[in-house]
């Protein structure tokens, strides 16, 4: 009877409050389907190539899709329900409300972004032009939609040079990375016309991590290639501009595509992928409107203001047959004329060029021709046409070509290097903004180009008959001497790797020959009588072949400017060698084994450049003082133990290198004071005098070298005030070996071995990196040591990015709160055994109270505290927190015995800058930290980790505290997943109790390495490693993963708490001695 009257009062209950309850649930799943709609806003923003949704957030938004599901149909029942009879739905209200109420609570503790790297992840994304056009826009769909047809395996894309084959397929390329979840691999390659096995399996092996070691034959690669794609799936490879049939399983590509893999391949010829095997997909030219938009978006709307302009204009867009590459380098070079005359001509020039009877291409030919004509200016064609002696899809690297500009005469001489590089660089971007050169990468210090293969073939074609180019095709003997023509004025044979010069080959006659390139050839000899009859020849490039002597016929040729043996064999150049070469301007012997130089060298009055780098065995360089002209000095890397005899007579000198020259402890007073053109100075660890430097005006490229103490570098800063610093500067003070800063910092200051206690520290306002090594700097708490410092200006160090703190012994305090460095990236604080605080107060300790001080650091990515036994903390007691940035990566805290207690675990101490919970944070090492008993509090577990290391924490008790009491978790389980958790490695912990507290576990997907040692009180483990689910016992063993532990009585007594059991383990586990 009560169990009746009990269901009677229970189904009334539901009846009286249906109507609120409805409410509340309209509420609940109003608020949820916002966050919803907020967290799908937030994935379109971060889920960008190379990233992939978590496994959490993919779950949470199924269950709001199921719930609002649940919810109509249960709306639906209830509207069928009498108003007695709905009550009986109360139960499920109640259930929808508690799901919607936890899928609210699980939505607040989405830590650390919403999306995690793809490890799986292989693609690049590549630089491409905007594409428009029907045509172009249905042949994009077209190979998408094969793309996504898993009947398609192999699709080739094909049409006539110029088209925009290589073009589309970067679009395509970018959105599969962009995209789609169908393909974890794109891999890129660029096949030129001659075609090498042995080249293509080497591109391949590097765009999939494979890796070479040079004595495999074609068939051990091709297997080797073949074995690691056929463990892949889902992947793309493209192979753009392919000439003739390849035989895919030559090369090591799978034929069977079981695994989700496709091969796309561009080619000008329909029948190699029909040779293939190949969905064919054409690419037809522009319709003449598409033609016309493009060409008017390249040239500039600006020419439909010019009156009578636009038919022109049109009659010259038509003319390109609706070739994109032919519009686009036609219109850039027409781009910005306002006069009518001129478009007129430029009509006239088109319409002069015959077709000739090779067909369509040639037309392109004349199409490109046009704008090397309209270049106009010879020296800036011959700049262009010299891009053509490097091999075929070559990268080139910017600052080579504008040297071999230079050395051709190509380029202006001026009155500094740096004037005539840079003029160089405005010729190398007019030919890029006229579309005859393309910007391939582009970094903060160097930039590649490369040509366009039809635009290379144009170039040849202009020059044939002056130019012999055979660059990068495995020749392995020179051309035959007929094929050496009399009007030869350039050849190129570069990169032929294993090039013989036969000893009974008669010297070539090319009276006229300038320029001859024989880098990269692996030569081994050249015969004496070579160069016998090449009477005018300009530049000789012999560098990376291991020639061990000259030939005497060189020696006489008198015209020489540019001498280039770079890495080659070179042990000896006899005495004599350079008696009649009046004319060089530059000699390269770097990398040479090389150890006295000729004293003919010293009469060589016009030598510009003297290159001398990583000549380890060079001591002794005959005089220089007659060398009035020279710009250029670099001994870096050898044996001299003093400066050459006369540098002090370089008075044109520009650019001096002495860096690494071990032996050289000191430049003499009064030898740079003369040197007064030099603008820069890399003399590495070899003593300056600051007084003299401060002198030199010019100084404003780089200067790296050691000041012998803190008034020499106070005295050339003081020098240097007020006029224009050098662009980038390394100086050392001291007396001590110091390990240098990374190339990424320009402009810092290493200090080390010398008190510094009596001198206030001079730092120009723009400095980037300071190490302070080895001082015995005296900073009490009312000098802390960044008081010390003078800035050139009041932005407060804004530009200090990196600084290291090692070994000053009696260092308190590093920062006052008024000179904390706010856009820091990197803080290393090591071996100061006094240290007691990072960032000080200026509030006495019964003032400070609660009163919350935070100190931004946005920039953050790695602090590592090492070695500090008296650190109590990194800011003052009584509130003060330092703020991390939400991207801070790595995070060290070695033998510093900060203090945390339950109440405070080391991890409650930083606030977060956003409720991303230390989301970039991927790797934190604890060594020896004395005091601390807690980890991380629930809510500041860095979701993101990838190694979590802590060792010799002697009171450490727990590593993930719990914030409910012991007795009122109950059963309740609570999860902390660390997906990204690759190596976690606990060891000399004599007082860890726990990993994480009662009912809490440790979820890992991704564990390789775990490592316990020596922690004899961690009687049980919560580890939930799901990569063991749904996996057989008898394939398990063939999962990556090693535990390595101490002693082997504790892992037999260890109790498992995860949901996987021990002894799946077993096999993996390696005991320590």
């Amino acid at each position: 009877m009560d169990f009746v009257l009990n269901k009677i009062d229970k189904h009334l209950d539901n009846h009286r409050s249906f109507d609120q309850r409805m409410k509340d649930l309209k509420r609940k799943l109003k608020e949820l389907n916002g966050l919803k709609e907020d967290t799908e806003s937030i994935i379109r923003t971060e889920l960008q190539p190379r990233k992939k949704l978590k496994a959490e957030v993919q779950i949470w938004l199924e269950n709001v899709e199921r719930i609002n599901g649940d919810v109509q149909d249960l709306d639906g029942r209830i509207g069928e329900s009498s108003a007695l009879t709905r009550g009986f739905h109360g139960e499920d209200v109640l259930k929808s409300i508690k799901e919607a109420s936890e899928l609210i609570t699980q939505h607040g503790k989405f830590h650390g972004g919403l999306v995690v790297d793809n490890p799986q992840w292989i693609g690049q994304v590549l630089s491409t032009t905007n594409l428009s056009g029907e045509a172009v826009k249905v042949c994009v769909e077209d190979i998408w939609h094969c793309l996504m047809d898993d009947e398609v395996q192999k699709i080739g894309v094909w049409g006539m040079g110029g088209v925009g084959k290589t073009s589309i397929m970067k679009v395509i390329n970018n959105q599969l990375l962009k995209e789609t979840e169908k393909f974890d691999t794109v891999i890129w390659i660029t096949v030129s016309k001659e075609m090498s096995i042995s080249k293509l399996q080497k591109d391949i092996a590097s765009k999939i991590g494979v890796e070479f070691y040079g004595d495999e034959d074609e068939t051990t690669r091709a297997g080797i290639l073949f074995e690691t794609l056929s463990q892949k799936s889902r992947f793309v490879m493209i192979l753009d501009d392919l000439w003739e049939k390849v035989y895919l399983e030559r090369i090591g590509i799978p034929e069977s595509y079981l695994n989700g893999i496709k091969l796309v391949l561009t080619t000008r010829s329909a029948d190699v992928c029909r040779q293939v095997g190949c969905r064919v997909i054409k690419v037809k030219p522009l319709m003449e409107e598409e033609a016309w938009e493009l060409f008017l978006e390249k040239a500039g709307c600006d020419i439909l203001n010019i009156r009578g302009a636009e038919p022109i204009a049109r009659s010259i867009a038509k003319r390109c047959a609706g070739l994109p590459l032919g519009i686009i380098t036609i219109a850039s070079c027409l781009k910005g004329i306002d006069d009518i005359s001129e478009w007129r001509n430029a009509l006239k020039e088109l319409s002069l060029r015959k077709k000739s009877v090779n067909g369509f291409e040639d037309e392109v030919f004349q199409q490109l021709q046009f704008s090397y004509d309209r270049l106009k200016n010879p020296k800036l064609q011959d700049c262009f046409l010299s891009c053509a002696l490097y091999p075929e899809d070559k990268e080139i690297v910017e600052e080579g070509l504008i040297q071999l500009w230079i050395a051709e005469g190509l380029v202006e001489e001026m009155d500094s290097m740096q004037a005539e590089y840079d003029n160089g660089r405005a010729i190398m971007n007019r030919l890029i903004s006229n579309c005859l050169l393309e910007v391939f990468t582009e970094g903060e210090h160097a930039r590649t180009v490369k040509m366009h293969d039809l635009l290379r073939d144009m170039a040849l074609r202009i020059a044939k008959s002056r130019f012999l180019v055979k660059a990068g095709l495995m020749l392995k003997k020179v051309p035959d001497v007929q094929e050496w023509s009399m009007n030869l004025e350039k050849v190129s044979l570069m990169g032929n790797q294993w090039l013989h010069i036969p000893l009974e080959m008669s010297p070539p006659k090319c009276p006229r020959l300038t320029t001859l390139l024989l880098s990269q050839c692996n030569i081994v000899s050249i015969p004496e009588g070579f160069f016998k009859h090449m009477d005018a020849l300009k530049v000789l490039d012999l560098s990376f072949n291991p020639i061990k002597s000259l030939p005497i016929s060189l020696s006489k040729c008198l015209g020489l400017t540019t001498l280039l043996f770079s890495d080659c064999c070179i042990e000896s150049i006899p005495e004599s060698f350079f008696d009649d070469m009046n004319e060089l301007k530059i000699l390269d012997l770097s990398w040479n084994p090389i150890k006295s130089l000729p004293h003919s060298l010293s009469n060589l009055k016009n030598l510009t450049s003297l290159l001398l780098d990583c000549c380890e065995d060079l001591g002794n360089v005959p005089s220089l003082s007659n060398l009035g002209v020279l710009r250029k000095l670099d001994l870096r890397g050898t044996n001299i133990k003093e400066i050459p005899h006369g540098m002090e007579n370089l008075v044109s000198l520009e650019h001096l290198n002495l860096d690494q020259s071990k032996n050289l402890n000191e430049i003499p007073n009064g030898v740079l004071s003369r040197l007064c053109c030099l603008q820069d100075l890399i003399v590495g660890e070899t003593l300056i005098n600051g007084k003299e430097v401060g002198g030199l005006k010019k100084l404003q490229g780089t200067l790296e070298g050691r000041f012998y103490d803190l008034h020499n570098l106070n005295m050339y800063l003081q020098a240097c005030r007020g006029r224009e610093q050098p662009r980038q500067f390394r100086i050392f003070v001291g007396d001590m070996d110091f390990p240098k800063f990374s190339e990424v910092v320009r402009k810092a200051i290493v200090a080390s071995g010398r008190n510094i206690y009596n001198y206030q520290i001079v730092l120009p306002h723009d400095i980037e990196g300071l190490r302070i090594w080895f001082c015995n700097v005296d900073c009490s708490e009312e000098y802390p040591l960044f008081s010390r410092f003078i800035l050139f200006s009041l932005s407060s160090f804004s530009s200090l990015k990196y600084l290291y703190i090692n070994d000053c012994g009696n260092m308190k305090k590093l920062f006052s709160p008024n000179c904390v460095p706010l856009n820091l990236q990197e803080l290393r604080v090591v071996g100061c055994k006094q240290l007691e605080e990072i960032i000080t107060s200026e509030v006495e300790p019964e003032e400070r109270g609660m009163v919350i001080t935070e100190f931004h650091l946005p920039q953050l990515r790695q602090l590592l505290l090492n070695g500090l036994p008296e650190l109590k903390s990194i800011c003052s007691a009584g509130g003060v927190l330092i703020v991390l940035p939400r991207d801070i990566e790595g995070l060290v805290i070695e033998e510093c015995n900060v203090d945390c207690s339950e109440e405070y675990p080391l991890f409650s101490r930083f606030i977060r800058f956003s409720l991303s919970s230390f989301s970039s944070l991927t790797t934190l090492h604890l060594f020896d930290c004395g005091n601390m008993k807690k980890l991380f509090s629930p809510n500041c577990v860095p979701p993101n980790l990838q190694e979590l290391s802590v060792v010799g924490c002697k009171q450490l008790e727990e590593i993930i505290t719990s914030e409910v009491e012991t007795e009122e978790r109950g059963m309740v389980i609570t999860e902390f997943h660390l997906p990204q958790l690759g190596l976690l490695s606990l060891g000399d912990l004599p007082e860890l109790k726990s990993i994480c507290s009662a009912g809490g576990v440790l979820v890992c997907d991704s564990l390789l390495q775990i490592e316990i040692v020596d922690c004899p009180r961690l009687k049980r483990m919560s580890l939930n490693l799901p990569k063991f689910d749904n996996v057989p016992p008898s394939a398990s063993a063939n999962l990556s993963l090693s535990v390595r532990i101490r002693p082997k009585e504790w892992w037999e007594s260890l109790e498992w708490d995860g949901p996987q059991p021990k002894s799946l383990l077993d096999p993996f586990v390696v005991i320590l001695l």
